[in-house]
């Protein structure tokens, strides 16, 4: 019986043959029926195109194919000694450089039409805890701690600082990522999206923590603001109370100039009408002083946004890790 050479291994890609690593054995077995038996074994490097959607939660099965390209099905029949099963155990027995995969089957399909094949179907599952301990926990510890930070007082920007830390630390897990992933990926892995989605979410909260600390610095800059026309009315006032003491002692006062009619009104009475003139006069020139200008409007407006600012991110965020649970979890535990 003459020795049979594979003379093709495809699996979409051709694979790469290292001739140092055939070994032929020299023995031959021979049974009573005259069947004779040789053994060669030879190293195949081949490729397979991964899916990195649920990375590092994922499962990869790459296909590779054996047959004939001069023989067909009748001068050439491919077939297995073992099953499926028992050569799974015996290829993870015999698997030398595991790494972060683990093999969890391999399945062998025949396929009889003008030329025998083998096909082989070997599913790898990713071991994940890695990226769990360097990626995955540390940016859902630094999205809490960006919740925490709502907690934090405006006072002299702690706040503020607090929040552009965390986003120095997930760009730093960004780079991190960068070199784990490869570049020519088509579609966007669920960990890049987990992770550009927190920077986005953390970079919105740091605007959102600017925007607060300007409306309170602007409530204080009208608060200090806002006692110079006060005391106007305060000074007003005390003279009114002054001339009105005086006229109750019989202090005459008398002005430098007075324009008014003799039979006007006189004594307290003309002072009480003239500070109202004087409100009014002011009132007209300076505009009706608007509700924005008020010492505490800006500082309410900051705290309400802040509220409904919180509100609004906390649902996102729980929703967001929720997604992330359903499609990552979820997937992992239902192929393992």
């Amino acid at each position: 019986m003459r020795s049979l050479n594979l003379s093709q291994v495809t699996s979409g890609f051709r694979c790469a043959s290292d001739s140092g690593s055939i070994q032929k054995s020299p023995y031959v077995r021979v049974k009573s029926n005259g069947m004779m038996f040789t053994y060669a074994r030879q190293r195949l490097t081949s490729t397979c195109r991964l899916n990195l959607w649920l990375f590092p939660f994922d499962l990869q099965k790459c296909t590779i194919t054996f047959g004939s390209m001069t023989s067909d099905a009748n001068s050439i029949n491919l077939g297995t000694v073992n099953n499926a099963s028992t050569l799974t155990v015996i290829s993870a027995t015999y698997m030398l450089t595991r790494g972060e995969w683990f093999l969890a089957n391999i399945t062998v399909t025949k396929t009889d039409s003008s030329v025998s094949k083998l096909t082989y179907e070997i599913t790898l599952i990713r071991k994940p805890m890695l990226y769990v301990v360097i990626l995955i926990v540390p940016l859902f510890f630094l999205l809490l701690l960006d919740l925490a930070s709502f907690f934090i007082g405006e006072a002299k920007g702690e706040k503020l600082n607090f929040k552009v830390t965390i986003l120095l630390s997930i760009s730093v897990l960004l780079l991190i990522l960068q070199d784990m992933l490869p570049s020519t990926e088509n579609k966007l892995p669920m960990i890049a999206t987990y992770c550009v989605v927190t920077f986005g979410l953390v970079g919105m909260s740091v605007l959102e923590a600017m925007l607060v600390g300007f409306l309170i610095e602007l409530d204080d800059y009208n608060a200090k603001k806002a006692p110079s026309s006060a005391r106007e009315d305060i000074q007003l006032e005390e003279n009114h109370q002054k001339e009105a003491a005086g006229a109750e002692e019989g202090v005459q006062v008398r002005p430098e100039k007075c324009h008014l009619p003799l039979d006007g009104p006189s004594g307290s009475h003309l002072l009480k009408l003239i500070l109202e003139e004087v409100k009014a006069v002011r009132q007209e020139a300076a505009g009706q002083e608007k509700d924005a200008g008020k010492p505490g409007h800006y500082r309410r407006l900051a705290e309400i946004i802040d509220y409904v600012f919180f509100v609004v991110y906390l649902l996102t965020v729980t929703i967001f890790l929720t997604i992330m649970y359903i499609n990552w979890i979820h997937h992992y535990y239902e192929y393992a």
